[in-house]
């Protein structure tokens, strides 16, 4: 009978979490930067370029909006903008520098591009804690705060769409922009063919007179731009700070968006919707801790990567471009 109950009581604030707004306003903020470095994730990889340094990416580029804001100010503006601006910006500008970093050293030196993403990672990993030490003597920076939300007149009053989309931070219509920029690029663009050609037939691209290693280039510092949005978007429009110790606020999220794009078959809408469902059990979880239910976070992060072997096995729609991972040089037979 205690179970009975029990189960209700847990189906019931299941249910409640489920239909809160509360809960729906946080998977959206807590997509933007799953959704954005899935985005970027596969524009290098779809170029023949694996980068999953992403996680790395998305740690830089939220430390260094963090910082940035701080320095300016976080209650001030410059240039008729919000200091917030200017640290999102930061964020991409040193998200695209280490995804460059990342893009000579495989593109030019053929570097093992797993080993090259796992030392991204590494990097980033170790080196925003200490900066952190260095300008604030803590792995943790201060609090700058957050964006404010973008409110529409009217329309944010809404059903359902009004609080999701009109009375929202930036951040998350820079997501859903993103997305269709990513979609429209990779497929309705000669830039996007290219993209694809590199990743699956690099040869006859360079047949084609196009120059195989700029279209690398392009989509690895484009897959830099997509993450350092969506880390200095997380961090300057959901937390507000960042912490440096253990795995960072990142928390692992640059791992489930190369999990989300694989899941998506590389689809940027379809990488958008997937982030909305492994953000949505990040929400819920957060909800059922609040409510005494303790549910690791461990095990709801485990769930994207179940899903997408799911997909493997059973469905085998992901298919890996064919160079994928592979170097190559103009000329080569």
């Amino acid at each position: 009978m205690q179970a009975v109950v029990g189960g209700g009581l847990v189906a019931t604030v299941l249910f409640l979490a489920l239909a809160s707004p509360s809960t729906h306003t946080a998977t959206l903020r807590l997509a933007v930067p799953i959704a954005l470095a899935a985005i970027g994730g596969i524009f290098a990889e779809k170029s023949g370029v694996i980068n999953i340094g992403i996680e790395g990416l998305l740690i830089v580029s939220a430390f260094t909006g963090v910082v940035v804001t701080f320095r300016l100010g976080s209650g001030e503006s410059t240039l008729l903008i919000s200091h917030h601006w200017w640290g999102l910006l930061a964020g991409v500008l040193v998200s695209t520098l280490f995804a460059l970093v990342f893009a000579v050293v495989c593109i030019e030196f053929k570097a093992d591009q797993i080993i090259a993403g796992l030392a991204v990672w590494l990097i980033a990993l170790g080196l925003a804690p200490f900066v952190s030490r260095i300008v604030f003597e803590s792995p943790n920076t201060a609090t700058v705060g957050t964006f404010d939300n973008v409110t529409v007149p009217v329309l944010s009053e809404l059903p359902l769409v009004g609080y999701l989309l009109f009375d929202t931070p930036p951040q998350v219509w820079i997501m859903l922009i993103s997305a269709v920029l990513g979609w429209y690029l990779l497929s309705r663009t000669s830039f996007g063919r290219w993209v694809v050609a590199s990743g699956e037939n690099p040869k006859a691209l360079d047949t084609a007179g196009v120059d195989v290693r700029k279209v690398r280039y392009a989509a690895v510092l484009l897959s830099g731009v997509f993450a350092g949005l969506g880390g200095a978007g997380f961090a300057l429009g959901q937390l507000g700070t960042f912490a440096g110790g253990g795995e960072t606020d990142i928390g692992g999220r640059g791992f489930i968006a190369i999990a989300t794009y694989l899941f998506a078959n590389y689809h940027p809408i379809g990488a958008l919707a997937g982030s909305f469902l492994f953000a949505g059990l990040d929400a819920i979880q957060v909800r059922l801790q609040a409510a005494g239910y303790a549910v690791p976070t461990e095990l709801i992060r485990t769930i994207p990567y179940v899903t997408v072997i799911i997909v493997l096995v059973f469905v085998g729609k992901t298919r890996l471009p064919e160079a994928a991972g592979e170097n190559y040089e103009s000329g080569e037979d």
